[in-house]
């Protein structure tokens, strides 16, 4: 008979109730409104995003890498045990309270990343970040976003915050000459892809599992972008 899953916490948004879930003190979700966004018995597409984005990244030093939406945390795990040495990462998350779940129950599923001393992490919404390092001339060895849903249908309109076409194109500025930009997707949306192409991306889909939902990366590189050596970041 399979254990009762307990709801450890709960926080209202605007899309409902955002709960962390947990069974047998071992396995753990975290669900919207009742639907599952993550769950610490799958999360081998997180872990490819992380190891697709640091492919990139191979010989450089002290590469600087965003990341957008924190999650249980593996995206940010996988990041850090593959960053060249040198290298920083800030992470953008929207809920504080995805923050406290990673530096409490969850810290022990990621050998608690989230307070790793190359990481900052930032309470903000990504695509405002994002603006704001673009507008300064400060720019990405990386820019990775794992966020619910990642690209779909919905999202295609030119104006949309993430994945609209000023938004991508403001993304390809804020990172460096041949830098990474590398997105999860709960489905593969080719006008997202048709977008980063428009946008001066060299792109590439990857499918890390297989199954009724095909979740996918999406992997484009700035042929363009500004060039190393752009201001410190802030810490």
């Amino acid at each position: 008979m399979a254990l009762p899953w307990k709801t450890l916490d709960s926080v209202a948004t605007g899309e409902g109730p955002l709960e962390l879930r947990c069974r047998g003190g071992r396995d753990y979700l975290i669900t919207v409104a009742g639907r599952v966004l993550m769950s610490s018995a799958a999360h081998r597409s997180e872990e490819a995003l992380g190891e697709l984005a640091c492919a990139g990244l191979a010989g450089r030093r002290g590469p600087e890498v965003l990341v957008g939406g924190l999650g249980m945390g593996y995206t940010l795990r996988t990041i850090l045990d593959l960053l060249p040495p040198g290298g920083r990462v800030r992470v953008a998350e929207i809920n504080p309270t995805v923050v406290e779940w990673c530096r409490g129950p969850l810290a022990a599923l990621t050998d608690r990343a989230v307070d790793d001393p190359r990481v900052t992490v930032e309470v903000a919404d990504v695509a405002a970040v994002i603006r704001r390092f673009a507008e300064a001339g400060q720019a990405w060895n990386a820019v990775v976003l794992d966020l619910y849903q990642g690209p779909h249908l919905s999202s295609r309109r030119r104006d949309h915050p993430l994945y609209g076409t000023a938004a991508v194109e403001a993304t390809r500025r804020a990172l460096r000459r041949g830098g990474v930009f590398a997105v999860w997707g709960e489905d593969h949306d080719p006008g997202f892809e048709k977008t980063l192409r428009h946008a001066g991306f060299a792109v590439r889909v990857h499918r890390p599992v297989t199954g009724a939902r095909r979740h996918v990366v999406y992997l484009g590189r700035a042929a363009g972008g500004r060039r190393p050596g752009g201001r410190p970041r802030p810490r």
